[in-house]
Formats: C-alpha cells, structure tokens, sequence
C-alpha cells in the first residue's frame, strides 16, 4: 500500500508537469507504449503484467489499474506513469536480485535445509530481492529455533548492494544452547504416580546420563509427543474420559531451563460392554468376527480398538476391497461405566488391478521383479499379495528396501494401480581383487560373481582366485526361474588344490577336480527342495610326517629300501660297511609294529566319487541380504553313492531367527550342526570331508578351524649312534643322515628308539559338528543408512567331536557339551562395493589347554 500511495502521487505529479490543466482530465487513446528503467526485465514481462495496449482508450482509473498490476509482479521497487502525446510512457525502478545467500553459524539446523527453506518463501540466488520476505523468514528461523528450546538464539541479517543492481545476504547465526529440563510436574493424576507417568516421557529432567541421551534438552515437537504418549497411556488402561487440560512451559530469565507443567482430569475407568459389528458386511460375520481383538468385559483399550479396525481393513482388502473404511464407534453409559463397541464396516466397491509399475530398477530388468509377483494385473486387488510381492522384492537380495504405492485410477471407483519402487544395491562385483585374511594371508584373484547377472537375476560365477593354502578355478551357472513356475537348474565346474598345513589343519594337501549339476523345486511359498548331483577326483598327498590318522606309524623313512652291517675296531672306530641287506632281513625284535592302520592305509590316496545332496530350505526372512526380522532353516544330505570309491554321507543342519526387540535392536539366533559317517565297505568319515570349528562364521575368538581333535604326530626310527648313509642305487655315501638327522638309516649294532616328529599337534578335525550363537544388532551411532552395515554384540559357542577317535589321538571325544567353547565379543560387517568386510574383537571364556585364541579377528575382501 505505500508504493501505491506512492506511485499514485508520482502519476498526479507526472501529469501536472507533462500536460496542461485542460486535459489532465481527458482521456486519450494510446498510441504506443514506452518503458524506461528495465535491466534484468524484458518489456515483454511488463506488457503482459500491464492491462493496456496501444488503440485503447486510457482515463486515470485504468492508469490505477496499471501501476497496481506491476507492483503485483513484484519485480519493481518504484512505478512512474506518465504521457509523452499519445504515448504512454512507464518508467520503472527494478529490485535488486539476489547474488549469493551466505549462511554461517548454523549446527543444528543444516545450511541445505535452511536455504531450502528460503527458496520456498521466493529467497534464492537468482530471484528478486524482497525485504518484507526476507524479514518473515528471519522471524520463522527464529521460531524454528525456540521450538528447539534455543529459546536465546539470535538471527541476524544484512543485504550488501552489488554492482549491476544486485544484493548478497549475509545471514548470521547465533543458535544459543538448548534450554535444560529442571523439572516436569503433572497436576491431578491420582491413578498413577508422578513417577510412573513421568517415564513415559521421552524428555526428561537432567540426570547423571543426560549428558549422554541428551533427554534433559527441551523440544516442542518432543514435548507434543510426550503428551500424546500420556493420552495413549490413559485411554489403553480405560480412562475414556481423560484429557490434558493445560500445559505451561515456564521459562527462566537466563533462557536456560524450562520447567513444565501438565494438569490433567482423570476420570473413571471403563469397561467394554458388548461388540457389534455393523454396516454392509460383504463377508460372513463369523468370519469378521475372527478378528475382533476387543471383547466384551475387558478393560477398554484404545490401541485394541485401532488394531481390531486394521484388521478388520486387512481382511477386506485381501479380498479385493482396497478402500474399505472401518470405524469404531463407542456408545459410552457413563452410569454403568460401560463402552458398547460398534465396528461400522463401509467396504466400498471391489478394486481390481488395471497395472503393475515398477521404478527405480536402473539395472534389473522388469521381468525380474514382475516374476515375484503374487498379485496379477486384472485380478481383484489383495492386500496381502501386494504385501507378499512387496516382501518377495526384498529377499532377492538385489534391493536395499522396495517401497509400495497403490492409487486410484482417475475417473474410475473400481481401478487401482500398483507402483513399486525399488533401490538398487550391490549384489556382486567384476573385478580383479586383493584381500587379506587372517587364516588364508594374501588372496588374489579375478572374479566375476553377480548374483544379478546384467541385471537378468541368474547368478553367474567365474573365479581364478589364489591364496597361500588353496588355488581355486570354478566356474558357476544359477538360472532361479529355469521354468515359469520357479524350477531352478545350475551346474558348476571346479578345480581345487589346497595345502590345509597353512590355515591350522593336518599336514596334507588336496587336489580336486569336479562338478556338479543342482535343481531346486518351489514347495510352498516359503519353502525349496534342492538336489544335486556330482562327480568329483580327490588325489591327496600326504607330507613327510603325515599324522598317524592317515599312515601308520612308526615307520622307516620313506624311500629307505636297504641296511648296512657295520663292525667296530678296538679303538671304538666304525668300519664302511660293504654289503647292504635288504630291510625284510631286520628282526622282529628291533621293530615296532603299528597298532593299526591309517585311512591312506586303508583305502589308497586317490578317489573318484558321484554324491547326490537332498537339501529342504524355509525362510521368511525379511530380506535377503542384511534380514531384521524372520527365520530361515535348511537340512541337507550329502551321500557318496554306490560306485564311488569311498561311501559316506554328511547331514546338516543350518538355522538363525531374527527377533525386532526395540527400534533398531534386533535380536539374532543361530545354530549349525552336522553329523557324517562311513558305510558299507568305508569305516568313517574320510578326514578331508570332516567339520571344523573356530573363526568367522563359527565360534570367534578362537583360531580358524582350531578347536575339537588333533592329529597324532607320526614316528620314525631313529639310531643312537652314526651310520653311513647310501644312496638310491645302494651306494654308501658320506656318514650320517641328511642334514645331520639319521631318520630310517639301520644299522646291526644301532639301538632302535622311536621318536614323534614333532610335539605340536593340529587340528584335525571331527565327524560332529556343534554351534549356536545369539546376537544383538545395533545401530551405530552417526551413520545415516544401516541397511549396508550391522554391528553387533555377540555370544557364540560350538566345538567339534569324533565318535570314531584313536585310540592315542589328543584332545578327541566324543560328544559332550562340557567341551563346548564359548566366547563374547562385538563385531562389525560392511556390505561394501568390494564385497563384505567384517571386524570382531572377541573374549575366550573357557579356553582348553589346546585351544588357540585370536581375539582380534578381520577378513577383507571376501565373505565369511
């Protein structure tokens, strides 16, 4: 209003000097327009803002009409008006546009949000300048930041003018502290305690902790909260009639504390009378009834009121009625103290799917998802196939979170459409890659492992990997959907050679070569049979001091074929020896002979052997990667058939529950165990086949694959006095054994010891395999999305048993929970874009004499 007044003056003023009196009050037709004073502004802005045009006819009214029009768009600080002829002339004064917005000071509330902010109220760099704006926004910062308690936050502005009729606005910043909580006082509870309501809140007054949860900082969008959490409290115990009069919020001088106040009336308790149901009932009653969780004579409670109307909407969208509407509608005899319940159904019309969409699948290709889908386009819409293909979604493990959305078709009252929206996340890598592992030391490889191949949803698999215990080459194949109705078909290709020496196992080494083909059935929902055929070649290789467990011992030092008879002179000299004699000529009385036979003993050191593996897999995990809540269980059988050279089997059992406790707690159970064992001609499970126990994945805290029994070290004979060696032909050599030992060399006057190579026994492995472990998530602290990471606080226990030990085997028993080994740590895992990375620091509790412990334990670059 002061510009027009302004402007109105400047235009009497134009025309006083421009005109003469006689037609000042005339009118005039309109030649042309002429606008002066424009920079930034096109004239083309000002035309169509103004409601002339040359050929009209122009008194002071429309002039009016004029000026008002352009101080509407804004754009202008100061409008003049005047005539030159029949020329209409505008001159204008434009407002300075905004340069640079410049915020400093600001913590609590970030810079982005607050420029945001202003963007919205017309203040960017860019736009015109307005002050008006700009001093609204000052005030509403200002609010924002009492309604944080800041209640001595300051907000100061300055526009600094800039050549080219421009300004930059420095905004400055003073957030203050946040006002503590001294005291929270509820007037007229008489049911419960100040103390038990008080806890309700989630502000609190200050503590010895507050330091740290910060609950003594007052927010009104806190507070707001609180007082709804004290109305749920009172109407879910029966108090129908209470109300929150009043709240104050008293603030001290200093601005640095609060103190609150809440009175509020009581009033009785009520209990529900009887329970109806009413309105158009498309389904059978007793049927709705099934999911009435109110029931007359209990104590009225709000919360089962509105669970009993969710439910009840459920059921009627599982059939088709997607905008049904259910109301509960209380009849209150405030006499009796009774509430008669009234469930008022509107179910509307039947909705039917006109489409599925999909967004946000920048990799996998539509086919994909639409595969998963439980609900069908053109079929009648049901909540819970929606619910299940939105779940579906996620155990892909492709996706971090799917997202659902159904809208009604425009024009139509029986049409839906469904829009799922997914977020992408890795599910594998084509790389070369380095990692490092405590157990195996330094991986490398090149790999190609995509779960989601090019986005088609086969998982494909190509590995040339090297480490310092194994070389593996493999190359797999997984097609999920080989048919329409979810049969799965795979096969995979392998060639394998490990030295288990290097990661704590028995001194062997294996070389294998193999394959398999894999086919999985869809039972139920939730529910796979697998089964599996393969054909592998095992050839081991035992080491120079295999352990007893697969070669007898003691023995001679292998290769030893020949003895030599030596004499002694009278001065205590040996003479060479000159004709070597074969070892069958060794008496009796100087040998050991083996108790019993080692497994390469009996039964060679090279196997060909098919297995065919049955497995039967249920999950409801929640999702497939990183689950919050659900189960999943597996049970396999491994058997070598008929045919092959070694006949075995191995049972297994794999489990883990996740129970949501609060938020973003979650609490995870797990359990794996496994039982194998010969049959037929094979005597017990052949010892590269056995279960092994410690490290990630297992119980941490201790070693990899370090608890349950150790190996025998074998025994060699060894003389108490030098011998000339001879060589492969028979040849003497130069005196005494390799390297200074004399393992295997015999001589007629030598007195035979038998000696262990070695006093330091290895795991060896068992046929019984035990482990559970229990686990709380939590989340970190100061990390946005937890959907790729999960810490957690972990108790795991487990140990492996034989039921077939030797009878001189250390640290080998049968099964026997006494020897379980427990340990407690935390451990973190990254789902990163180079695959999982994973830290525990963990606490042996009843460590035994063989058991070795690794409290600090990683892997980079590969699962465990």
């Amino acid at each position: 209003m002061k510009h027009f007044s302004r402007s109105a003056l400047l235009i009497l003023t134009a025309f006083s000097l421009w005109l003469p009196p006689v037609v000042q009050a005339e009118s005039f037709i309109v030649s042309d327009i002429r606008v002066e004073g424009l920079q930034r502004i096109s004239a083309g802005t000002v035309f169509a803002a103004v409601p002339l045009a040359a050929g009209d006819l122009v008194d002071d009214q429309l002039i009016r009409n004029a000026a008002r029009a352009l101080f509407d768009t804004g754009n202008f600080d100061d409008i003049e008006i005047g005539r030159d002829g029949n020329v209409l002339v505008i001159l204008v004064a434009e407002r300075p546009s905004i340069s640079e917005i410049v915020i400093e000071g600001n913590k609590a509330i970030e810079t982005e949000a607050l420029l945001d902010g202003l963007k919205g109220a017309g203040l960017s760099e860019g736009q015109v300048f307005r002050r008006s704006t700009l001093e609204g926004m000052q005030m509403e910062l200002q609010r924002q930041y009492v309604q944080q308690g800041r209640y001595d936050a300051g907000i100061e502005t300055d526009v600094i003018p800039e050549p080219r009729n421009r300004v930059s606005i420095n905004i400055d910043v003073d957030e203050g502290t946040v006002a503590k909580i001294k005291h929270i006082n509820i007037v007229g509870n008489r049911v419960f305690d100040d103390e038990e309501l008080e806890d309700l809140f989630e502000l609190q007054s200050t503590g010895w902790l507050s330091w740290i949860s910060s609950d003594d900082k007052y927010s009104r969008e806190k507070l707001s909260g609180d007082l709804e959490t004290l109305n749920s409290y009172y109407l879910d115990r029966g108090y129908l009639m209470f109300r929150i009069d009043s709240t104050q919020v008293a603030v001290t001088p200093e601005k640095d504390a609060v103190y609150i106040t809440a009175n509020v009336t009581e009033g009785e308790q009520y209990t529900v009378g009887s329970v109806d149901l009413s309105g158009d009932l498309v389904l059978e009653e007793r049927d709705l009834r099934r999911f009435l969780v109110v029931q007359e004579g209990q104590i009225f409670s709000q919360q089962l009121v509105t669970s009993s109307e969710e439910y009840l909407t459920q059921r009627l969208g599982n059939e088709g009625y997607n905008f049904a509407k259910v109301t509960g509608i209380p009849e209150v005899n405030e006499e009796e103290l009774l509430v008669d319940m009234k469930f008022f159904i509107d179910p509307g019309k039947r909705t039917y799917v006109r489409r599925i969409s999909f967004h946000g699948n920048t990799r996998t290709v539509d086919e994909v998802l639409r595969r998963e889908m439980r609900q069908m386009e053109s079929a009648p819409a049901s909540a819970a196939a929606i619910e299940a293909s939105r779940v579906r979604l996620e155990r892909l493990g492709f996706f971090k979170e799917a997202k659902v959305e159904t809208t009604e078709v425009p024009g139509t009252d029986d049409l839906i459409d469904v829009a799922f929206e997914v977020e992408e996340q890795t599910s594998g890598s084509i790389s070369a890659s380095v990692g490092y592992a405590q157990g195996p030391g330094l991986i490398l490889g090149l790999n190609l492992q995509q779960d989601n191949f090019l986005g088609s949803g086969k998982r494909v698999g190509i590995g040339l990997n090297s480490s310092s215990y194994q070389g593996l080459y493999s190359f797999s194949y997984n097609n999920p959907y080989y048919t329409e109705d979810g049969v799965s078909r795979g096969f995979n290709i392998y060639h394998r050679s490990t030295d288990l020496e290097e990661i704590n196992v028995a001194s062997y080494s294996t070389d294998t070569l193999g394959g398999a083909v894999n086919f999985g059935y869809p039972i139920k929902e939730t529910e796979r049979l697998g089964f599996s055929f393969g054909l592998s070649n095992t050839e081991i290789t035992a080491g120079r001091f295999a352990v007893q467990e697969m070669i007898a011992s003691p023995r001679l030092q292998q290769g030893v074929e020949y003895w030599f008879e030596s004499t002694q002179t009278d001065a205590g000299n040996y003479l060479e020896p000159e004709v070597p004699q074969p070892l069958d000529s060794i008496g009796d009385n100087q040998l050991t002979r083996p108790d019993s036979t080692g497994f390469l003993d009996r039964n060679g050191d090279e196997f060909l052997n098919w297995t065919v593996t049955a497995s039967w897999l249920q999950s409801t995990l929640n999702r497939g990667i990183n689950p919050t809540r659900g189960a999943s269980q597996s049970v396999a059988l491994e058997m070598a058939m008929p045919g092959s050279d070694l006949l075995f089997y191995k049972l297994s059992y794999r489990g883990e529950y996740y129970l949501p406790v609060f938020r973003q707690f979650i609490l995870r159970f797990r359990t794996e165990l496994g039982y194998g064992d010969g049959y037929s001609g094979t005597t017990e499970l052949p010892f590269y086949e056995h279960f092994y126990a410690g490290g990630f994945g297992s119980v941490r805290g201790y070693e990899s694959n370090t608890l349950g029994p150790r190996s025998t070290a074998a025994e060699q004979y060894r003389l108490q006095q030098p011998v000339t060696a001879i060589d492969e032909e028979g040849n003497p050599t130069e005196s005494g054994g390799p390297d200074g030992d004399i393992f295997g060399y015999i001589s007629q006057l030598g007195k035979l010891v038998v000696d262990p190579v070695y006093d330091d026994p290895d795991p060896f492995g068992g046929n019984v395999l035990v482990e559970a472990g229990i686990e709380l998530v939590f989340p970190l602290p100061f990390i946005k999305d937890q959907r790729s990471i999960r810490s957690t606080l972990f108790l795991d226990a487990g140990n492996v048993f034989n039921t077939n030990c030797g009878a001189v085997q250390i640290n080998c028993f049968d099964v026997d929970f006494g020897e379980i080994r427990y340990a407690v740590g935390v451990g973190v895992t990254w789902i990163s874009g180079f695959g999982p990375m994973s830290f525990s620091l963990a606490k042996p509790l009843n460590q035994g004499e063989f058991d070795e412990d690794e409290p600090f334990q990683f892997t980079l670059g590969q699962g465990f």
